[in-house]
């Protein structure tokens, strides 16, 4: 995030970060890599919403749940890194439940809402179980992998177009081993 907020970057993300037309998944993107990039990749892909509510929400820290096509400025980006990720925190756990609130009236009744993010840690998970309950899902081949391995899961996934199987996160297992490591990616062009 450094290198992104940096006054002098002259790279084009940099640039239209600081001219407020950067949109936040492409912030996200450029900081996390392979994680972030598998799973807008894959949200695009596979998301099914109705007209008016956006398929791909990021969690940003005391913004809630906000579309990854929302504009973003380096003020904005900086506000968010000022509040911690932590459900304890009624800075990031307020917007967050709030915003989810919002969707789930936006969504026709007994939707599905994916989660793409670690279930181990409650820090996203009680918050958003606390107003989705058993409509929020992930995907169960998650359990046991690190950031990276989930975003290169993803990434295969969308590619292939084959959506993975979903699973409640109300009750599901949250650690478990460690899969087998996935084989490499080709390269793809960006």
């Amino acid at each position: 995030m450094r290198m992104l907020l940096r006054p002098a970057a002259e790279f084009d993300l940099a640039r239209r970060l600081r001219e407020g037309a950067a949109t936040l998944g492409e912030a996200f993107e450029f900081t996390s890599g392979l994680y972030f990039r598998g799973k807008l990749l894959y949200a695009r892909t596979f998301a099914r919403t109705p007209t008016g509510v956006p398929g791909v929400l990021v969690i940003a820290p005391g913004a809630g749940l906000v579309p990854a096509e929302a504009p973003v400025d380096v003020g904005q980006l900086k506000r968010l890194g000022e509040v911690p990720v932590d459900a304890a925190d009624r800075r990031f756990r307020e917007p967050l439940e709030d915003a989810a609130r919002l969707i789930l009236r936006a969504l026709p009744p007994r939707s599905e809402i994916v989660l793409l993010g670690s279930i181990a840690s409650a820090k996203y998970v009680d918050p958003l179980l606390g107003v989705f309950g058993e409509q929020l899902l992930f995907p169960p081949s998650f359990v046991g992998r690190g950031d990276m391995s989930r975003g290169g899961l993803l990434l295969r996934s969308a590619r292939a177009g084959e959506e993975l199987a979903y699973a409640k996160v109300q009750g599901a297992v949250r650690h478990g081993p460690r899969p087998p490591k996935l084989p490499r990616l080709p390269r793809w062009p960006r």
